[in-house]
């Protein structure tokens, strides 16, 4: 490589490390570095992290890439941040000292107050392309000022800030420390009109939140400050979603081609165009927003993805390591499968119930119990999938990245079921590539891919439709869900 080709930093901060990657401006990966961080869960509705431990997991990380790159790390002409949508802070607006946990996306802690709100499902819809649930950002930020002192005496000296966990990290690794989010991450508050592209006070009165305590909206691509790196400062130009982000892995992405990430959730995703589209169930959410429009995706959300694969693991006793090794075998085999009627972290869409109550129906040892749960994500997914498959550009296939879609057995489901082509691009790092395409990263080479073809799987359809009637019964009868 020479020694004039510009790099770009890409920081992906997840629900499990931090990761700091850069890439070339050919979209090749020359140094990457992580820092695990702890997901804790405090009940079965309270999933936080540690704000200092996030912060430094992604400083370590950054460190890990400069060490890498020694004397080529002043090469790096701009950095980018992709973050877990729907998670929240609070913090110091002067300091940057946090007043509250990291709130994960996975958070349900607000779940009962939403319930009290239900009479304005339609009008939050309209305005944020959402639906009323717990695990968008404004009912923790209600539960912050209602429940905690620090925040409250925050509030009540003017120095409290508070919105997506983006904003928190430009505040606090940022020279500048702006008070600055993005259309994809504040879109994720349900606070935010997707169409006026700023906060509604409609929607801040409706939460009790003060406008004033929120970061301003600027667009996705946009000089938000510097991050030091070693004796350098680079300047950090774009900030967007984890999501969104993979969308771009590969370039633009295609209306003929739905998007799949399967990590701790997976999120399905369809490029709907310049206008925020409308179907029951599904959520209009902003992919991108530049200086003077906004482009739009349909998307779905299985909660219990990864998620519900380590739920179970960790049920079973069964290390990760045991886990990956295992899984591919595991996998192969078909017979004899239970049902998982997959609740965790709550019923995403098209169903949105944040209570319903996860289960085995049919007995299995650990594989087939396992095999059962991957199950359940491809049946979730699938449901999505039908929901999106509107006429008016057909679907030709479905395009997967993120961790769980490593799995041949997952992936030949999903093609096997939808009837689409599966293709698995040989760059696993969907986030960052995004992020680095975004950037500038654009002069490169297509990648490879793995692709599935659908094959005729009568068992798998079978438990599939035996699937369909046991969650519609679980549903009917969720008020006995605990």
């Amino acid at each position: 490589m020479s020694r004039k080709t510009p790099l770009f930093l890409a920081i992906d901060q997840g629900g499990h490390a931090s990761r700091a990657l850069v890439f070339d401006i050919h979209g090749k990966l020359q140094a990457t570095a992580q820092a695990h961080i702890a997901t804790l869960r405090v009940d079965r509705n309270r999933v936080e992290h540690d704000p200092v431990a996030l912060l430094a997991s992604i400083k370590q990380a950054c460190k890990g890439v400069e060490r890498q790159l020694g004397s080529r790390c002043p090469h790096i002409q701009a950095a980018g941040l992709a973050t877990q949508r729907s998670t929240i802070v609070c913090w110091d607006r002067e300091t940057g000292k946090a007043f509250s946990p990291v709130i994960s996306w996975q958070d349900r802690r607000a779940a009962r107050r939403l319930a009290e709100l239900a009479v304005f499902q339609s009008r939050v819809h309209d305005i944020t392309g959402l639906v009323l649930s717990p695990h968008y950002g404004a009912s923790k930020i209600a539960w912050c000022l209602g429940n905690l002192k620090p925040v409250q005496r925050a509030l009540h000296q003017r120095r409290l800030a508070a919105g997506p966990l983006a904003s928190f990290i430009l505040a606090n690794l940022l020279t500048e420390k702006p008070m600055l989010v993005d259309p994809v991450n504040a879109s994720r508050t349900l606070l935010w009109d997707y169409r006026r592209y700023d906060w509604s006070e409609e929607l801040l009165a409706l939460f009790r939140i003060p406008v004033s305590i929120l970061p301003g909206c600027v667009p996705n691509q946009y000089p938000f400050g510097h991050l030091r790196l070693g004796t350098q400062t680079v300047p950090l130009t774009v900030v967007t979603g984890d999501q969104p982000a993979a969308l771009y892995a590969s370039g633009e992405p295609n209306a003929d081609s739905i998007y799949i990430n399967l990590g701790t959730g997976a999120f399905i995703q369809r490029l709907h165009g310049n206008t925020p589209p409308q179907v029951p169930g599904m959520l209009g959410s902003v992919l991108w927003q530049g200086q003077d429009r906004a482009l739009y995706v349909l998307e779905g959300t299985v909660n219990g993805a990864g998620s519900a694969i380590v739920w179970l693991r960790e049920r079973l006793g069964i290390s990760e390591k045991k886990m990956l090794a295992r899984m591919p075998d595991w996998l192969a085999a078909h017979s004899d499968v239970p049902l998982f009627l997959n609740g965790i972290s709550g019923l995403g869409s098209p169903h949105w119930i944040p209570n319903l109550k996860s289960r085995f129906i049919g007995r299995g040892d650990a594989m087939q119990k396992m095999i059962a749960v991957v199950e359940s994500i491809v049946f979730l997914s699938c449901v999505n999938l039908e929901r999106m498959n509107y006429r008016r550009i057909p679907v030709r296939r479905i395009i997967v990245s993120g961790g769980l879609a490593r799995w041949d057995g997952l992936c030949q489901r999903l093609a096997d079921l939808s009837g689409l082509p599966v293709e698995r691009p040989d760059q696993h790092e969907a986030t960052a590539s995004g992020l680095a395409w975004l950037m500038g990263a654009c002069d490169r080479e297509p990648v490879g891919s793995t692709a599935y073809t659908p094959r005729i799987d009568t068992p798998l359809k079978l438990r599939y439709t035996h699937w369909l009637a046991e969650m519609e019964k679980a549903i009917l009868n969720r008020h006995v869900s605990s």
